[in-house]
């Protein structure tokens, strides 16, 4: 597969196969995202890798409290509860860190690099999980149980988001993109 053909065939999964992923399936993953581009080189992204049944069972428990506590201050929940469901299913789900800001200490002026480095890793991520056979969903919902997630996992730095892996059960078509015609501007000579 070359790299064209991963962007255009890679697709968001929200349903996967109760197939564990090899250990090495996943550092193989990790190692190709931190190769990521990173502005100034910081490589400001941390990992903290969830697997096995129980600490699933847990971490989906962790992040159903922070969406009940967020329901109860009337809080939109969006898709969170089915991103819980899907958390629970997938075999694997890697938290995503930025290293360089904790909440406690502000916005670092650095603040914007880092999180494009972060964005740029996270889609390495997808690519490669893609390439080595592997679905994955890109999760932000985990913001529904910031605090609670944050503190079960032991991070004080700034959580960014969190990716499912594991081997697909289902093969959605592409979503709808508006075209690019529709969004360039060109300037030129």
């Amino acid at each position: 597969m070359n790299t064209l053909e991963a962007i255009y065939g890679r697709r968001s999964i929200r349903r996967f196969r109760d197939r564990p992923v090899p250990r090495q399936l996943i550092e193989q993953v990790l190692d190709a995202t931190t190769q990521a581009p990173s502005g100034k080189n910081r490589q400001p992204w941390r990992f903290v890798v969830v697997e096995g049944p129980q600490k699933r069972a847990e971490m989906v428990r962790v992040m159903r409290s922070g969406i009940e506590k967020a329901r109860q201050a009337g809080v939109d929940l969006g898709s969170s509860e089915n991103t819980a469901r899907i958390m629970e299913q997938a075999p694997v789900t890697v938290f995503v860190f930025n290293a360089e800001q904790t909440d406690e200490a502000g916005e670092s002026p650095m603040f914007p690099v880092d999180y494009q480095s972060i964005g740029g890793a996270i889609q390495t991520m997808l690519l490669a999980a893609h390439e080595l056979g592997l679905g994955s969903l890109w999760i932000c919902d985990v913001f529904y149980a910031y605090d609670e997630l944050r503190e079960w996992l032991g991070r004080s730095d700034q959580m960014v988001a969190a990716v499912s892996l594991g081997y697909a059960d289902e093969a959605p078509d592409a979503r709808p993109r508006v075209p690019w015609q529709d969004l360039a501007t060109w300037l030129a000579d």
